[in-house]
Order: structure tokens, then sequence, then C-alpha cells
């Protein structure tokens, strides 16, 4: 995967470089402090350590700025942590219990986005350094001030030593979106009533601007808090709106003289454009009204209830009609969402707004944030299961090093740390790099101790050069590279700490070669393929579950009735774990054995069947009649069909499976005859059904672009250990979306990662 697909864009050399000063500057200065102006060499190791851990361990998204915000509200987990690991370390079985629960909790907290994931390891690490020799728990002041004057440094360093420029954050980047949805309903309130080539095609790129990989990784709205879920909506509410712009079919031809139907089409998508710009200004802090907005909720109100009322309709008429409608109910979308990622709690909204869409509106940080956990807490998910694999792996590695009195047992554990990756082959490939670093690192690193000796001075003034060149080239070369220069660092600080020999740097081989084999066993044990087949299994159900809510659906449509709220709480699961699989997908290398299918498009036929079911649902309407219930109830058991057998298919994951999976129906049936004149909901299940088959054909196309040769299989010698990515939603493959209402478009994050939240965009409370 190129680095800005997998959120590693922010390793380039430069960058690089700028983090290795600032983590030399402030790992040596409280190092140094602490050890020879107040010859304190517990605090010393602590503020080094800490230092370490949180800049080069941790893989913080962000600028400077950005990440030492991440470390400031990280420092009282810090303090626990050291505090919980000095007394549990004191009997092997307590610190063992100790490292499985604060490991798999530490771990699994990646679930909270990238910002989380990124802050997990070094947290991780900072519990395990007080967990070994010496059991002192009577200097754990010493060691606090130790850490906090380390982490103190750390935070001055990336705030004020060579600081980056931020990127373009999300909120710009949704509000130049919103800009161009502006101009595109501008264009279509002139004739010839239709997009350009151009306007579509700069709708297309506006969406696709939104991807969470044109983000950096520290801005995508990837987090269970309100605005990010908010502003993760807004995002996916501006590409439905531009592939809903971009879709609209031209007026009908006049009709004859007589009551003319949505005659006050002009007047909405004038209506549209003030309330899309409106949010525009509002995202990027131009201004703060939200009248449009208001205007445009009612207008909607006003045309839905007309629409219900009015005779029914030609095919020409009612496809214009109900396309306008999921205009309008986009923009509203859109308004709502923009305004709850600005003004959070504070937002007004309205009594009569979607409570399932926007069901996050006025809630706490810890009930969203017990809501994301929650979702997923189980073996099905991804981030569960890296949590139990490298808790395990930590637990069994403090075992061995507290039975058997392993030397340095703590450099073990930071191998099991810093090597587990979320796949077996993976692991084992980082694995045979790494010894193969570590052992050539130890040999210089011995011979170097044999001939300087006791000579503290020289390991002094030689510590930063080598600390900056571990962390200068380490990230860049990769982790054999990262391994040998880490060993040499570590052989100088604790020659500062108490006289030591070359056989120093043999202990460093044997306790890297045993947190490896640790981290190899548990990697083949506990989901060695990761989140591979954990992806065709989720995607899989996803499927089926999206074909039960299809035939539910168009059975209602087809009765009429009143309408109603579905129960759409196991589609919204299914689309959380497929999403977070997806994202952790992604940092994975590819396999022979991945079917040719689209996992984007997969994701987003999910979000396209929830909005579309649910504004079905909720807005009632008339039966459609025999000819008509004839046409949906064949269009719905196609599209059924279909995604069942591509669940089949992708459940099955063949290797040989290179043919597009389901094909359409063939030869023609009453479904696929021309409709009739009917209401304006039949119109609207129509155009979902049409849309799903689309998704459908995208996902199954041999020419989409992340099959098995396609740009999300290769991995960077640093990848990525969890699924950080942008996890979630945000990743919404741009304006192609089909017609659905509210059609959300899928994760690519990540963002996840990512972690995924079935759609942060309102899929639901999980």
């Amino acid at each position: 995967m190129c680095a800005e697909h997998d959120g590693r864009a922010d390793r380039g050399p430069s960058v690089v470089t700028r983090r290795a000063l600032r983590t030399t500057l402030s790992a040596c200065s409280s190092f140094f402090v602490c050890l020879y102006a107040l010859d304190r060499p517990v605090a010393a190791t602590y503020a080094l350590f800490a230092a370490v851990s949180m800049a080069a361990l941790s893989h913080i998204p962000g600028t400077g700025r950005q990440r030492a915000a991440v470390m400031v509200r990280a420092t009282p987990t810090a303090w626990v942590l050291l505090t919980l690991g000095t007394f549990l370390a004191i009997r092997t079985w307590s610190a063992v219990l100790g490292m499985l629960l604060i490991g798999f909790f530490l771990a699994f907290v990646a679930a909270a986005g990238p910002r989380a994931a990124g802050a997990a390891p070094g947290l991780q690490l900072l519990y395990i350094l007080p967990c070994f020799p010496p059991y002192a728990p009577g200097t754990l002041g010493e060691r606090l001030l130790g850490a906090t004057f380390g982490l103190l440094l750390l935070v001055l360093a990336e705030v004020f030593v060579l600081p980056e420029e931020p990127g373009p954050t999300y909120r710009r980047l949704a509000a130049g979106v919103c800009d161009t949805a502006a101009r595109c309903v501008a264009e279509l309130g002139r004739a010839p009533y239709t997009l350009s080539a151009a306007s579509a095609e700069a709708a297309r790129a506006a969406g696709e601007s939104l991807r969470p990989f044109r983000t950096d990784e520290a801005d995508r709205p990837a987090g269970p808090g309100l605005r990010d879920r908010a502003l993760s909506h807004a995002g996916l509410a501006a590409r439905t709106l531009l592939a809903r712009l971009v879709n609209l079919p031209p007026p009908p031809p006049p009709p004859p003289p007589g009551p003319v139907p949505m005659a006050q089409e002009p007047e909405m998508l004038t209506a549209v454009g003030r309330a899309v710009s409106e949010s525009a200004a509002l995202l990027d802090g131009r201004a703060d009204a939200t009248v449009a907005a208001d205007a445009l909720r009612r207008l909607r109100e006003q045309a839905a209830a007309s629409a219900a009322r009015e005779a029914p309709a030609t095919a020409a008429r009612g496809r214009r009609r109900a396309a306008v409608l999921e205009v309008m109910d986009a923009a509203v979308a859109l308004a709502t969402a923009a305004e709850l990622a600005v003004r959070g709690r504070r937002a007004r909204v309205p009594e009569d707004v979607d409570s399932g869409r926007f069901w996050y509106a006025g809630q706490r940080a810890p009930r969203l944030w017990w809501h994301r956990l929650a979702g997923h807490a189980g073996p099905r998910s991804v981030y569960f299961q890296n949590a139990v694999r490298i808790s395990l792996a930590l637990a069994a590695a403090r075992t061995i090093a507290g039975v058997d009195s392993l030397p340095h047992g703590f450099w073990a554990m930071l191998a099991v740390l810093s090597l587990t990756r979320t796949t077996a082959a993976q692991t084992r490939a980082t694995v045979r790099v790494a010894i193969t670093g570590t052992m050539l690192g130890a040999l210089v690193t011995g011979l170097l101790l044999a001939l300087i000796g006791s000579h503290t001075t020289v390991y002094a003034i030689a510590l930063p050069f080598v600390m900056f060149t571990a962390f200068r080239v380490g990230p860049v070369r990769g982790v054999g590279w990262a391994q040998g220069l880490f060993t040499l660092t570590v052989a100088f600080v604790f020659a500062q700490l108490a006289p030591v020999t070359w056989q120093l740097a043999e202990v460093r081989i044997l306790d890297v070669i045993i947190g490896s084999l640790i981290g190899v066993v548990f990697g083949v044990l506990a989901w060695p393929r990761g989140a591979q087949r954990e992806l065709h299994r989720a995607v899989a159900l996803l499927l089926a579950t999206e074909a039960d809510t299809v035939e539910r659906t168009t059975a209602a449509v087809v009765e009429g009735g009143p309408g109603s709220v579905p129960d759409d709480r196991p589609l919204q699961h299914a689309l959380t774990m497929a999403e977070s699989a997806f994202a952790q997908h992604q940092s994975e290398p590819r396999t022979t054995e991945d079917p040719r299918t689209d996992w984007h498009a997969a994701m987003m036929s999910g979000h396209h069947v929830l909005w579309g079911s649910r504004r079905l649902f909720v807005r009632g309407g008339p039966a459609v009649g025999p000819a008509n219930s004839v046409r949906l109830d064949g269009r719905a058991a196609g599209v059924a069909t279909r995604m069942r057998e591509a669940a089949e298919r992708v459940g099955a994951a063949p290797a040989e499976a290179v043919n597009p999976l389901g094909e359409p129906p063939s030869g023609r049936s009453a479904a696929d005859e021309p409709p009739g004149v009917s209401s304006p909901r039949f119109f609207a299940a129509l155009a979902w059904l049409d849309s799903l088959n689309v998704d459908v054909d995208r996902m199954t196309g041999s020419d989409h672009p992340s099959g098995p040769t396609g740009p999300n299989g290769a991995t960077g010698p640093n990848a990525a250990s969890g699924p950080n990515g942008a996890s979630g939603p945000n990743a919404a493959s741009g304006p192609n979306g089909a017609t659905g209402p509210n059609a959300a478009s899928g994760p690519n994050g990540a963002s996840g990662a990512a972690g995924s939240d079935g759609g942060a965009a309102g899929a639901g409370p999980s």
C-alpha cells in the first residue's frame, strides 16, 4: 500500500528527520539532567523511556502540535499505568494478570480511532517498564517525576522544534465540497437543467477529495466523539448530495393544462443551493447562521406532504420528483450534520430530526465512547482479535521473564510489542528481519563496549548521535535497521547507568529472540490470517443481511400503510464489523486467495441499503397496485438473489474466483417492463433497487482498483501492527453512489480507522 493510502504519508524522510531530532533532544536532555545534574538514575531512566515510548514506539498522527495535544491528554493515563506497574510487579502472578488485562484494554482502545490507536503502544511500554527489577515501590515518586519530566520536554519539542505546517483539515475539505455542490445546484437551475461534462467531473473530483487518505490521519473524523461523528456524517451527506446532483434526471416535458405537479421545483433547488452554501460557510468558519437550513427543512416537509397528496404520476415525472426529494433529503442531512460538527452539544437540532440518523446528537462523550467500544466487544471484531493476541503474548512474555528470571526481560516484552503484526505471515517476515538486524547490531555493540570499556563520558557524548541515527534511519529503512540501531542505543544508555560488558549485547539478542518467538506463536494461534479471513466472513454476513433488508423493505412498500421506524440493528452491526475488518485489511499484505471483489463497493452498498430502507419505511404511503407490485417484487428478488450469491462466493473466498460474482438474471420479465403511473414511494423504491444493482455490478466487476492486483496490497517496512487506519466510514467513494436516499459511502479508513462505527455518519448506536 502506498504511503498515503495507509496513513504513513507522514513518514517521509524530512518528517522523520524532524521527529528523530525532537525525540533525541527531549530524551537525551531529560536523561542527562536527571542523571548528571540531579544524580537521579531512576528518574533518568524513566525520563528517557517516557520520551522514547511516546515519540518513537507510538505512531501518533499529525503535526507536532497535534501530537503534543494527544500526549498531554495521555499523561494522566501514563501516571496510572506507572503506578499500577510498580505495585503489581512485586509478584509474578499479579504482574502477569495486570499485563493481560491492561494489555488488552490498551490494545482494544484502538477502536476509538487513529489518535487513540497511535498512543496505545507507548502507553503499553510505560506499563511494561516498571514490571521488572528492581521491584522498588518506594521509588514510585522518582519514577513519576522522571516520566513527567521526559514527557514535558517531549511536548515542548513537538510544539517548538521545527514545527510543521498543518495540512487541510477535513472540515475545510468538506466546506470546499459544499461550495462545489452549490455551484452544481445553480447550474441545474438554468437551461438545459443538467450538469455539463466539466461540472459533473468536478463534482466527482470533489467527492474523491474526501477520501480519508487525502486527509492527514490526525484530521480524519474517525473518533467516537460527537463532533467527529457529525463531521463524518457531513462528509457522507456531501458526497451523497453530489451523487444526486450528477444523476438528477432532466425535467420532463410540460404537462397538459391543469394542476402542475412539483410546481415549486425551482424554489426547491434554490433553497438547496442556499442551505448548502450556508453549510460551507459554517464548516469553514466564515459564518454562523442556519436560516437557510431551517427554510429548507420546512420546504422539504411541505414538498413531501404535497407529493403524498398528488395524483399518481407518469414514470418520467415520478422519477424526477423522487430525485429532487432525495436531493433535498441529502441537503438537509448535510446542514444538520454540519451544525453538529461545528457546535457539538450546543447545536440546535430540530425536534423532527431523524433520531435514527442523528442518534448521537446531544450525547455526552462517555456514552459515545461506550457505544463505540461495546460495538466491537466480540470475537468477530478485528480490534477485539488484535487486543486478545497482543495481551496474551505480553502475558506469556512476562510469565517467562518472571519464572526464569530473564535478564533484561523488559527487552523481550518490547520485542513482542513492536514486532507482533496482525497476520502470522507478516509477523514471521518481520521477526526474520528483526532478528538479523538485532544480531548485527549486537555484534557492533559488543565490539564497541569491549573497546570503550567503562569510559562513561564517551557513551554520553555518543548517545545523542546514536539515538538520532536510530530514529532517523529505522523508520525509513525498515525494522531490521531499527532493531540493530536500537540495540546500540540501549547499550549506550545502560552503560551510563551501571558498568556493562560486551555480554549485554548477548543478553539483548536472547531477549529479542524470546520475544519474537512468543509473537510468532501467538500470531499463529490467535487469528493467524488477521483481517483477511474476517473480511470475507464479515462482508458475506453484510450482503446476506442486505438481501433480507431489501426483501423486507420492498414488501412494506408494496403493501403500503403508515410510516414506521424499521429495526435495522442487525444491518448496522454487520456494517460496523465489515468496515473495521476492511480498515485493517488495508494495512496487511495481499494474498492470492482474495477474490476479485471490490470491498469498498461492498461497504458502500451497506450504507445504501441502510438509508434507503429507513427512508422508505419511515415515509409510508399507499399500496402501489398489482402491476407495479410485480415490478418491485421482481426487481427486489433479483437484487436479493445477486447479493446472496455474492455472499456465498465471498464467504467461500476461493482462490480461483476471478469472474464477476452474481451475474444479473438473463432474459426479460415483468419486472423489466417500463413502470406505469404510480405513487412517489414506488418511484423512490424503484430508484433504490436500481442503485443497488449498480452496487453489485461495481462490487463484482473485474476492473475495480481494490482487487488482488490493485494499489492496496503492499505494505511498507513499518506496517502497522493493528487496525490503525481510519477506520470509520469516512472514505466514501465519491459521487458515484447509487440513488438510495442518503446513501453513505463506505469506509476506506480507517481510518480507519479507524475504527469503524457503522458509519459514524449515523448508521446507528454502535
